[in-house]
C-alpha cells in the first residue's frame, strides 16, 4: 500500500488493521479506494495478468515515472512504447505481482 501511495497523486492510507496476524489495508490511489489483504494462511494461487490495473495518465512524463517504478524488479510484458491505440502504452507486473496497464490519455 505504502508504495502504491507514493506513485500516485491524491491517494491515502485510509486504513490498516493487523486483527488476527492479517493485515487488511484501505487505501486510495488518486480518488480510487482498494482493498488489500496480507494473510498468514497458504495458499495455492498468485496474480495473474488476466486482471490488471488500468492506469490512464494526463502526460507522457507521467506515463514514464509509473513505468521506471511499477517496472523496477518487475516484469515488463509490453514494452513502454507507442501502439496503434495509444502514443505511449506499457503493460508491467511489478514486483509484488500485481499487473498495470499504463496509457496516455
Amino acid at each position: 500500500m505504502e508504495f502504491y501511495v507514493s506513485l500516485f497523486k491524491n491517494s491515502e492510507i485510509i486504513e490498516k488493521d493487523y486483527s488476527n496476524g492479517d493485515m487488511l489495508g484501505i487505501f486510495s490511489l488518486n480518488g480510487q479506494r482498494f482493498m488489500c489483504l496480507e494473510s498468514s494462511i497458504p495458499h495455492r494461487f498468485g496474480f495473474t495478468p488476466a486482471m490488471s490495473l488500468y492506469v490512464t495518465c494526463e502526460t507522457k512524463e507521467e506515463v514514464d515515472e509509473l513505468f521506471a517504478a511499477l517496472s523496477k524488479d518487475g516484469e515488463v510484458l509490453m514494452p513502454l512504447g507507442s501502439y496503434p491505440f495509444s502514443e505511449r502504452f506499457a503493460w508491467v507486473v511489478d514486483r509484488f505481482g500485481v499487473s498495470w496497464q499504463l496509457v496516455l490519455e
